[in-house]
């Protein structure tokens, strides 16, 4: 007598529509432990968030500082806070490249089993690298002020500056997820991201002042989202008009976010 042999039934995808609120949140808390455990398991992969911000602010504060600003002490006052808003920008990249390197190995294949809302995986995701884009800040400001780097307004004002870096450096994970969803390599992410990363950077008013760039550069500086949060920050560190620039950066946010989080999520769904 023969004996049929039944496979288990994969579990269906959950209906996000149909999970209640505090679902959605056990999912994202129980995912943003695991992506957590991962770093710890595997510190190298820190080493961008401890180092590359030392190595950033040293070499283009010693290296450009008495040329741009005449000396590496008012050019510090300039740079850090501009390289707030690059860092979430460089941090945002990786994510694109992590979440394609997922895919290959297999890790959202073993997702795709559980009845969890596909949008978790991506927002567990955002979460864990919000955290290491604190840390980033947080190695930016300690070597900043190591190098002199000086606060005129408040500690309030410095948190707000950090605050809008992280939240915009939370929308630009969406665009490199949705990137790193459609690229079919994790160095086709880089390479695009590199594209978006060199003009957004140095087209800006992270590095230098953009009152000497010719008239078209500078209007393209104008509307830069980048160029507007390393305004925003300058001045909530060292004093100057914030309003506008503070409202154009949460305007450039909360667009970015609401026009990528949703194509991500609905391309998550259609990969896996």
């Amino acid at each position: 007598m023969s004996t049929a042999t039944i496979s288990a039934p994969v579990a269906a995808p959950a209906d996000e529509g149909r999970l209640p609120l505090r679902s959605h949140l056990r999912h994202i808390g129980a995912l943003a432990r695991r992506n957590m455990l991962q770093l710890k398991q595997d510190p190298e992969s820190m080493f961008d968030v401890l180092l590359m911000p030392i190595i950033f602010t040293l070499m283009f504060v010693y290296v450009f500082g008495g040329a741009l600003a005449g000396g590496q002490q008012a050019y510090v006052n300039h740079l850090v806070p501009g390289l707030m808003a690059m860092t979430g920008l460089n941090i945002a990249m990786a994510v694109g490249s992590g979440v394609n390197e997922d895919f290959r190995k297999g890790v959202m294949d073993r997702f795709r089993t559980m009845p969890i809302a596909r949008s978790s995986v991506l927002i567990a995701k955002v979460v864990t690298e919000i955290g290491r884009l604190l840390i980033a800040v947080a190695v930016q400001l300690g070597i900043g002020f190591a190098l002199g780097l000086e606060i005129k307004t408040s500690v309030l004002h410095l948190l707000a500056a950090v605050v809008l870096s992280v939240v915009f450096g939370a929308a630009l994970m969406w665009i490199f997820i949705l990137i790193g969803l459609t690229m079919k390599t994790a160095q086709a992410v880089q390479g695009v991201g590199m594209l978006v990363l060199m003009p957004l950077q140095f087209a800006s008013s992270i590095f230098v002042k953009p009152d000497t760039m010719p008239g078209w550069l500078k209007t393209f500086t104008d509307y830069n989202p980048l160029a507007n949060l390393a305004d925003a920050s300058r001045n909530l560190c060292t004093g100057g008009p914030v309003a506008e620039s503070v409202w154009m950066t949460l305007a450039w946010a909360v667009g970015i976010t609401a026009v990528t989080a949703p194509l991500a999520v609905s391309r998550f769904r259609r990969k896996t």
